[in-house]
This record gives C-alpha cells, structure tokens and sequence, in this order.
C-alpha cells in the first residue's frame, strides 16, 4: 500500500530552510553586539542573584512589526539606558512571535509583509537583523520563545528569554528552556495559577534529553544541563491582577517552599491593567513602591511601549497605517513610557547604594 494514503494528509507543501549555521553567517554578529548581548545577560543574572541592587526594566513593543519604527524605539530607549543606567537595568522588548488565542497574525518571523504570504525564511533573517541592530546600539535584547526551532536562528542575539503564559505548562518549551544561553523568565497561567511557572522553573533547572536540531540543521538528541537563572512573571490572570504586596509577598513563599530563590517580576501590562495601556504607570508605581520598602523578591518589572500610545488593526494599504502604533496589545506612548522610567529612577534614589552595602 502507498504511503501517500496514510501519511501528511493535512499537509499542502513542505519548503526548505537554511540551517542556523547559514543564516549566522549570512547575517552575522558584530563583536560590538555580541559583548552587548554577554554583558547583557551577565548584568541580568547579577540583578536576579542580587549581585546587581538595579532594578530591571524590560520594555519596547507588544510585537515588532515595523523594522523601521522599532530601530527609531531602539535609538530613544538607548539614549534613556544610558543615562539611567545607574540605578536601572533597561532591556529592550523585541518580540517576533505572537501565541495566538485562536487565530491572527502570528509575528514578523512568520508573517514579516504582514500579507499572509508567511515568508518565514525572511522573517528570521529579519528578527536577526533587528536584534543586531538594538544591540549595537548597547542595548540588551529580550524576546519570548515560542518555536522549539528559533533559538537555533536567533538565541545568539538575545540577552533574555521569556515562557508565555500559554505555553509555560508545555514541556517542549520547559526542556527548551533548560537549555537556553540566558536567564529565562515563565509567566503564570492565563487563569492566574503561579504554580504552573514554579513548576516550570523546577523542570528547566534540571539537565533534559529531547529532540532539536543542531546548527547543521540535523535532528538530534539535545542534552542539558539546566538553567540556574529561571525566575517567576506574575501578569495576572482571569480573576485579576497580581502584582499587589499580599499576591508579590504569597507567590515568593511559594518559590521558597518549592526551593527556588525568590526571583520575581512583575508584568505591568496584560491582565495587571486589563489590557488598558494608560494604566501601565500605576502599576509600575506599585511595584517600585514595595521594592522600596524592602520586597528584595521584586527584582523587576516589565512595559508594553512604543512611539505611539495604544493599537491599531491591520490594514491591507500599510501606507496608510500610523507609525511606531502596535498592531498587537495596545502600548504605552514613549513621552509616557519615559516618564514613567524617570519616575522609578527617582523613586529607587538610594535604595540600590542601601541594598549593595547591605549585601557587602
């Protein structure tokens, strides 16, 4: 019997993609981005461990789907990096696949014309581009990981890596995990549960066996070792938010009761603002507020930004379009976006010179 009638029924094309190695040295990393990146993650473990009394701040775009807007975001929030740097840690959000509910557009990997055409071999080569990009400008990168296959393509250029809530229970991405290069963080559950991310923490710390490609493009058995810098996001949930001191305080005991050190941030966007982008700031307010008053678990915190404040739909004319707006979650505007890191600035003024010479 022909194996045509049993097997890729459901399947209309097959095409063939570069390996990882081919597209590394088809857009390759300078040393200047490359020593971004090290350094990147290097400072972001320090601040986890509490080596490093900055607070982080990751933030930039829901999703990057204009190459051309998120260099201008890059430029502004290296700018704002630099000059803060002192007392925060400013990682910049360049996100390039998107979990869908149901269906949507899927990301600039999958879709990088927005047109369905679903060039996903120009797509990498783009993400590689944009992350190259940020980090010359000296600015950490930081993505989600969703295709087991990606990292392979990408993980040399991002400093860190987070585990979307729709997919922190997945054991693909808990093994995945395991062996990423940088600290990986695991948001809680869309309902809220915190301890599936706890679980998935326990499991990416442990070595794994699973199935991957190496940078031939060959299947192959990957063996880990674990990642030590896993930590926990708390984005709220369908019963609420989480980022307040009794939800902060409950979700630290439980990584102390499961044995991990208690390493948190907080997302100031999602289900913590009921997707409202303009409240954003309060949040973030909040959670410098108990930093402040000595929740050493609250090591962070992170922002949905662009040029533009808010969303906009697709459009099939892209010209007509308004620029730097996200076609995804909605954003917080940069003029809001900066005063709100100045803000936090101020508000940790002394606290991570108090928290350093407490450490020593």
């Amino acid at each position: 019997m022909s194996q045509s009638k049993v097997e890729n029924l459901n399947v209309t094309g097959m095409q063939p993609l570069v390996t990882p190695l081919q597209m590394k040295r088809s857009v390759p990393a300078p040393d200047a981005a490359v020593e971004t990146i090290a350094t990147g993650r290097d400072a972001i473990a320090a601040v986890l461990e509490g080596r490093d009394p900055r607070f982080l701040v990751i933030c930039g775009p829901c999703s990057i789907h204009d190459t051309e807007a998120g260099t201008e975001y890059a430029k502004r929030l290296s700018a704002l990096a630099a000059e803060l740097g002192d007392r925060l840690l400013i990682v910049m959000r360049t996100y390039f696949e998107k979990p869908r509910t149901t269906t949507g557009w899927k990301g600039l990997i999958n879709d990088p014309r927005l047109d369905g055409s679903n060039d996903i071999a120009t797509g990498i080569r783009t993400a590689r581009e944009v992350l190259m990009r940020v980090a010359e400008l000296g600015l950490p990168t930081a993505t989600e990981m969703l295709d087991p296959i990606v990292p392979q393509y990408i993980s040399d250029l991002v400093a860190w890596a987070s585990i979307g809530a729709r997919t922190t229970e997945s054991q693909t991405h808990r093994e995945m995990s395991s062996g990423l290069s940088m600290p990986v963080g695991f948001k809680n559950s869309t309902d809220g549960n915190t301890q599936v991310a706890i679980n998935a923490m326990l499991s990416s710390h442990s070595p794994h066996h699973f199935l991957g490609i190496d940078e031939h493009g060959c299947t192959c058995i990957v063996e880990t070792k674990g990642n030590p810098h896993g930590h926990l996001i708390l984005r709220g949930g369908s019963g609420g938010p989480n980022y307040d001191e009794p939800s902060v305080a409950a979700a630290a005991a439980l990584l102390e009761k499961a044995g991990l050190p208690a390493r948190i941030i907080v997302d100031c966007s999602h289900a913590n603002t009921s997707k409202k982008p303009e409240n954003q700031p309060i949040v973030l307010r909040e959670v410098v507020r108990q930093r402040a008053a000595g929740q050493s678990a609250l090591k962070g915190a992170m922002l949905e930004s662009h040029l533009v404040g808010g969303r906009q739909e697709l459009q099939a004319d892209l010209s007509a379009m308004t620029f730097g707006q996200s076609i995804t979650d909605g954003c917080l505007g940069w003029e809001e976006t900066e005063a709100a890191l100045r803000e936090t600035y101020a508000a940790l003024e002394g606290i991570a010179e108090a928290q350093l010479a407490h450490a020593k």
